[in-house]
């Protein structure tokens, strides 16, 4: 396994060792003892798998309180995957890290608590899957603008399909801090 830091310090891309022949692959893409001796002690209580068609922008996503950590990856297509740290206080606040994450490559994305996420579509279909340490919390659930101009974010595509939710969030600097994650060194 290759841990690659990103621009953002706790958000980390993962390349799982890969074993392939003829007959297909192998690879693990989650073992708890190899994750802690790379400085990632996870405990995750929750998977969820989502399919989405070209061109569907899903995000920019986060909970708080009870918010969740997310190790994200692609098993069909391509995705543009996207994290922000909205964490009050932290020297890396509105700043944004990206990844593409693929069938092909089979990175998986580390997105820390305190972050928002989001991704673009880029292949016909993407079936997209993330382990949470933290259950889903409807009452906790809360977004930022996927194109919020303090944010700047480079999406790869022009014309971005969203949810009617996500059309509704709102920018980061009207997000009340109280309903914010808080920045601890």
């Amino acid at each position: 396994m290759k841990i690659v830091q990103t621009a953002l310090p706790g958000c980390l891309v993962v390349e799982p060792a890969v074993f392939g022949d003829a007959r297909g692959y192998f690879y693990e893409s989650f073992n708890a003892r190899t994750f802690a001796e790379a400085g990632l002690d996870l405990r995750f209580v929750q998977s969820n798998v989502s399919r989405s068609a070209h061109g569907v922008l899903r995000g920019l996503h986060y909970q708080w309180p009870n918010p969740q950590g997310k190790l994200v990856s692609v098993t069909e297509g391509e995705v543009y995957d996207v994290a922000v740290d909205i964490r009050v206080g932290s020297p890396t606040f509105g700043r944004w890290a990206a990844a593409i994450l693929s069938a092909d490559n089979k990175r998986h994305f580390w997105i820390p608590e305190g972050f928002a996420h989001g991704f673009a579509v880029l292949s016909e279909y993407a079936t997209f899957a993330y382990q949470c340490t933290a259950l889903y919390d409807a009452a906790a659930d809360a977004g930022v603008r996927w194109n919020d101009p303090a944010i700047a974010i480079d999406w790869p595509i022009a014309r971005p399909v969203l949810s009617d939710k996500d059309t509704r969030t709102p920018l980061l600097a009207d997000v009340p801090r109280a309903k914010l994650p808080t920045y601890s060194p």
